[in-house]
């Protein structure tokens, strides 16, 4: 019997075929579309509740802010949407966004003018509440979360994915489990469509932003973060992270100083094109920004979770220091604490690094920097629930104590049933079965016994907060508990995601950290 002949092609080789890229196929349309209807029935449902400053004359609160900002961009010149006139105090309610927020005020404006006219009636709509109102005004972020976040973060979960920066293997099924988590995040719910805000359109203009620098699509990503800043200032928190990565991918390329010039010109460009009504004159200009560094309020509002407001009952830095050397000393803090981050990045970029430097850079201005709200602890758990998939414990962590730090203002809100509501559902999220992606990782008895301290704490915090009335002495000694308990976790996440950053330059090139140059 003739003996078969020997194939000319070589055998497969399959340590070769392990090492070919692992490209995901595109996630179902379907899929993403019924996740994505879910977290919008989640944000039409805490809709439906009270908003900050509700019935509260005389001022009300950010209901009314964005409201009033309406009623005067939509009846006066760009010339006076920043300036004291008789028709714009500024005392009451007083625009302290940059000119793109102005731009996406103009456009709900003419949108409810349309309907409702008296809603934003030029000085007679002062404090104007009826449930037409209510309706169109949450109809106007429940669009701009539709047409600005829900894209931005599917194309982020699609880029993760697609390029690796999600690791393999047991990851790569994670793409709905991470959506689920960065669309329904409890604390931007609960800020945005209970409290009040658009904190939507920064966030998702940085998402999109941070999707396009890991899709090696840099100039939309410089194009897009700057339109971020430009809505609201505190989107400044990312900047070291995005200028660290950017400057250390050019850097390392051919022509460095040419990629810096054409990233340098889309920033500029974009810049001229929002802020092109007030670069007139250098007057108008100072007039806008003297109106978004409000340092006259001080370093710091109401109790915050950050260093300056934590420490204050020790030091009394408002009583010992005037504004300007808080402002220094608030600077230099804020420096040296996103520095080490920084410079990782710009020594050697890569796409987890950039992660968790976003992480590490708002951390730092939300820790230091000067005049901070409860409601900026929202940009550092953005990154945060990007990284999910790679730090599942940090993120499930963070969340909780994200919330906590914000309790004392949903319960002057009322939105307690809310609150209780959207974290139930976020924990259900987050134990959802089969989603185990990096929480099999083993945590010692000791250190559990230190970080459940703090937790039972906080539980034993909600309900004593409801329940009994502080001494008179200390009116607000269980919102400065909440405060304690939640910097002190702030002060150890920050040094754990900034030692996870450094430790990056240690471990072999993997799939997590390529380089993408």
């Amino acid at each position: 019997m003739a003996k078969p002949k020997k194939s000319l092609s070589p055998a497969p080789d399959p340590l070769s075929a392990a090492r070919l890229p692992w490209h995901p196929p595109a996630p179902p349309l379907a899929t993403a579309l019924l996740i994505s209807l879910a977290a919008l029935l989640v944000r039409a449902l805490v809709s439906v509740g009270p908003y900050s400053g509700q019935g509260a004359a005389p001022k009300f609160g950010d209901y009314e802010a964005q409201r009033h900002w309406m009623e005067l961009i939509l009846h006066l010149p760009s010339s006076e949407w920043y300036r004291n006139t008789s028709a714009n105090d500024l005392a009451y309610w007083g625009l302290d966004y940059p000119p793109l927020s102005a731009y996406q005020s103009w456009i709900h404006a003419r949108l409810i003018n349309a309907s409702l006219p008296d809603a934003v009636a030029l000085q007679s709509s002062r404090g104007f509440e009826s449930h037409e109102s209510k309706l169109l005004m949450r109809w106007t972020v429940l669009s701009s979360d539709l047409m600005v976040f829900f894209p931005a973060a599917l194309w982020f979960v699609w880029t993760y994915m697609k390029d690796g920066v999600g690791g393999g293997g047991k990851r790569r099924d994670g793409w709905m489990w991470l959506l689920a988590l960065v669309l329904i995040n409890p604390c931007l719910v609960l800020i945005d469509h209970g409290h009040f805000q658009y904190n939507c359109i920064s966030l998702g203009l940085t998402l999109g932003a941070i999707a396009g620098v890991l899709s090696r699509n840099e100039l939309v990503a410089a194009a897009l973060f700057t339109l971020a800043i430009n809505h609201k200032q505190m989107s400044m928190y990312f900047a070291p992270a995005f200028f660290g990565h950017l400057l250390g991918k050019c850097m390392k390329r051919k022509y460095p100083i040419v990629e810096i010039m054409k990233l340098g010109s889309v920033v500029l460009g974009t810049f001229a094109l929002v802020w092109w009504p007030y670069l007139h004159s250098y007057e108008a200009s100072i007039q806008v920004i003297s109106r978004l560094a409000p340092f006259e309020r001080g370093i710091y509002e109401d109790y915050v979770a950050n260093f300056w407001c934590s420490t204050s009952v020790l030091i009394k830095w408002k009583r010992l220091f005037a504004i300007k050397p808080l402002k220094l000393m608030s600077l230099s803090a804020t420096i040296l604490a996103f520095l080490p981050s920084f410079l990782q990045q710009v020594k050697s970029p890569s796409n987890l690094g950039f992660l968790y430097s976003l992480l590490n850079s708002s951390f730092s201005f939300y820790l230091f920097s000067y005049q901070v709200h409860e409601k900026s602890i929202l940009l550092p758990l953005l990154p945060a629930s990007l990284l999910a998939l790679h730090e599942p414990h940090l993120y499930g962590w963070f969340t909780y104590y994200a919330l906590f730090s914000m309790y004392p203002l949903i319960c002057r809100d009322q939105l307690l049933l809310q609150y209780m509501a959207v974290l139930g559902l976020f924990f259900l999220i987050y134990y959802a079965p089969g989603a185990s992606y990096g929480k099999e990782v083993k945590i010692s008895s000791a250190t559990k016994a230190v970080l459940s301290l703090p937790l039972l704490c906080s539980i034993l915090l909600h309900i004593v907060y409801l329940k009994i009335e502080p001494p008179k002495r200390y009116p607000f000694l269980f919102d400065a508990l909440i405060m304690f308990i939640c910097f002190s976790q702030f002060v150890i996440l920050t040094l754990y995601t900034n030692y996870k950053q450094w430790r990056l330059d240690f471990q072999p090139r993997s799939v997590g950290r390529k380089k993408d140059l």
